[in-house]
């Protein structure tokens, strides 16, 4: 296959490139910069079709789109939300715009579980409705950015992704340095859950969601064991043979943090209901082996 990636530097993006490079598959990155070398095209998200002609995708037998600024970045201002919105409704629209004058006929499109809000200890698939609060309604126009790309006859997935497990980006290098001093917490009550996925199941799952051309719409892309704050907290310190004595008072997070403590306060019980039910098989199912694998991924193992 061909397939250009926007994100393609990120965590999720990089993994995903150096996969299917390894497998012989082509891969185009679209970069905002100076192309550095012929596998990559210059494009531009606040401009229409991102900038591209039919030309730049010539070829290309899908795109996966993960570009957006990170929702971790800073305080949730009315300026910083409008930059989340941006860099990923806006973004969309315009490679959606490309891709259906250059013919592309399949698009993975990032999303998040942020899709369904706080749901406390419900378990949540893909046929639950969107949630409320400003992660919920960003997902929801995030993804329905993506409607003309499915009415165009694009064949669209929706990645809904939990929280990524790896040592090289995301969530988990921030919390190894406390954890590996013995400060490694819980955040509030702890009984708020994270569903979460390996990088190597992620990308793996991008890999299959690519090649299984009846899968489309909203999947999760989380593993199967969602767990509680207070249960990441406790196998992540047992991974490291740390203690974990403390709790962050959700107190102090609302405090420090605004409306994006609701990242770490809020719950989110994920099934990949859709992944399951086409027979995909996660490596990683369960958080402590995810959580030792992707430790001692960190010093530069592959990721796919």
């Amino acid at each position: 296959m061909r397939v250009a990636i926007t994100g393609s530097t990120g965590l999720i993006g990089s993994a995903l490139a150096r996969s299917l490079a390894d497998s012989g598959d082509s891969v185009l990155r679209l970069v905002r910069t100076q192309p550095a070398s012929a596998d990559e095209v210059r494009w531009d998200p606040g401009s229409p079709a991102g900038g591209l002609t039919r030309a730049d995708l010539d070829g290309v037998d899908a795109v996966v789109h993960l570009a957006g600024a990170p929702v971790a970045g800073g305080r949730w201002t009315a300026e910083r939300k409008q930059v989340l919105r941006a860099s990923r409704i806006d973004s969309t629209a315009a490679i959606v715009a490309a891709m259906t004058a250059a013919n592309v006929p399949v698009l993975l499109a990032g999303s998040a579980i942020g899709w369904y809000g706080d749901t406390g200890d419900q378990i949540v698939d893909e046929t639950a409705p969107a949630g409320r609060g400003f992660l919920a309604s960003l997902v929801s126009d995030w993804e329905a950015a993506t409607e003309p790309a499915s009415a165009a006859g694009i064949r669209v997935a929706n990645l809904r992704s939990g929280i990524v497990l790896s040592a090289r980006g995301g969530m988990l290098p921030q919390l190894l340095l406390p954890f590996r001093l013995g400060l490694g917490a819980k955040f509030g009550s702890g009984a708020q859950y994270v569903s979460w996925i390996a990088l190597a199941d992620h990308v793996a799952a991008m890999r299959y969601l690519l090649d299984r051309d009846e899968l489309r719409g909203p999947v999760n892309l989380t593993a199967p064991h969602p767990v509680t704050n207070g249960q990441l907290t406790k196998t992540l310190a047992a991974t490291l043979r740390r203690p974990a004595l403390f709790t962050v008072p959700g107190g102090a997070l609302r405090l420090a943090l605004g409306e994006m403590s609701t990242e770490l306060l809020g719950s989110c019980r994920a099934r990949p209901a859709r992944l399951e039910e086409a027979g995909f098989a996660f490596r990683y199912p369960q958080l402590g082996p995810a959580l030792a694998a992707a430790i001692g991924d960190q010093h530069g193992a592959p990721a796919g």
